[in-house]
């Protein structure tokens, strides 16, 4: 044999081996023992699931804690106040925040309350699941921004300008004048930043959405969202507003809600399709999850259907109910209907070719890096 072919002979092999080991590489799945040690958030959650037999202001069930220990998640943004305009939503806000302390105090070992970003750090050594509150709304304040600073002593350490509809702050993405950021809005903000607490621009107006990355001195999120160059629907976020946030050093959460796909259950696949959109718009760094679902899986029965068909009512009654909601399209990914979703989604991510280092800043580390810099 000449040598020349010998050597051609040598690279065609070193290709051939090359390509099968990324093959395999790609089919490998994402590690659990990685996954036990990653940062791992949910930047819109809660702990428990659904029961219908209990009260709204039942206790977590022992089930509920568990799942919550198995899960591997490190914290969750809880949402604390009750959503859109109506009476009492002070009062509203601060039951819900000492229900919530509640559960801290009686599972001490299985919860921790998270105020700054040391904090996540000593929920993962402590294998403890970190409670971040976090209001969708600002309605609860009234117009007094003083309040701001009570919810912010509080525990209070992300906060929405606005939800689905107009409030005193500014539109939401349901309003069609959107009408932008109100002078309070503007306000809103400043203050939101000298508390330092995260501003999280879901549920706002494109126009709410462009002012807010403007105006904030911070970085800032949203939480809870999907790419509207995938699925045009008012909750998905256009790519010049998650450019832009990505630009200040901000992270958008990808959610598992029925506006990742038209008119039909969202699947997996629709999850996927949606991240890698969003990386390729914002980054690998600036990209995270929001599932806007609770921790535990869900039994899909048929009350829980009939449940969920009357949530959509009541939410359309309400006026708040927005384009992509339907009574039958549930609000959640079949595949990852189960505590430990996030390590089933790292392992389909791992298995398209994703490299473990950028799984593990959209299963936590960029939310982590972005509270951090927000809280201290």
């Amino acid at each position: 044999m000449k040598r020349r072919d010998l050597i051609a002979g040598t690279m065609a092999a070193a290709a051939l081996w090359q390509a099968r080991t990324a093959r395999a590489a790609s089919t490998q799945g994402y590690p659990a023992d990685r996954y036990s040690k990653a940062i791992v958030i949910d930047a819109l959650s809660a702990p428990g699931g659904y029961h219908p037999d209990l009260p709204d202001d039942a206790p977590l069930t022992d089930g509920d804690v568990a799942d919550a220990r198995h899960s591997g998640l490190t914290a969750v943004n809880v949402t604390v106040n009750q959503v859109g305009n109506g009476p009492d939503r002070y009062e509203k806000t601060v039951s819900a925040i000492g229900l919530i302390e509640r559960e801290i105090a009686n599972h001490p070992d299985a919860f921790l309350k998270i105020l700054r970003g040391g904090d996540l750090t000593a929920a993962k050594q402590s294998a403890r699941l970190g409670l971040i509150y976090g209001a969708q709304d600002t309605s609860m304040l009234d117009g007094d921004l003083a309040r701001l600073g009570v919810f912010h002593n509080l525990g209070l350490r992300i906060a929405q300008p606005t939800y689905n509809r107009r409030n005193l702050m500014g539109d939401g993405c349901l309003e069609e004048a959107d009408g932008g950021l109100s002078r309070l809005g503007h306000e809103f903000i400043a203050e939101v930043n000298r508390l330092h607490i995260l501003l999280d621009l879901s549920h706002a107006g494109r126009k709410v959405i462009t002012e807010g990355i403007q105006a904030s001195k911070a970085p800032m999120a949203i939480t809870h969202t999907g790419c509207r160059a995938l699925v045009d629907v008012p909750r998905n976020t256009d790519d010049t507003a998650l450019k832009a946030l990505a630009d200040r050093g901000g992270v958008a959460g990808i959610y598992f809600m029925p506006f990742l796909r038209t008119g039909a259950q969202p699947h997996s696949d629709d999850v996927i399709r949606h991240l890698e959109h969003a990386v390729n718009v914002c980054g690998e760094d600036h990209v995270g999850l929001g599932t806007d679902g609770p921790v535990s899986g869900i039994e899909l029965t048929d009350a829980y259907r009939a449940f969920q068909r009357k949530f959509v009512e009541d939410r359309v009654k309400a006026g708040i109910a927005a384009p992509g909601e339907s009574p039958d399209i549930l609000n959640l990914i079949p595949e990852y209907n189960s505590p430990r979703r996030f390590l089933r989604l790292a392992d389909d991510l791992a298995r398209r070719g994703w490299p473990a280092a950028r799984i593990d800043k959209i299963l936590g580390a960029n939310f982590a890096r972005l509270f951090g810099e927000v809280w201290g």
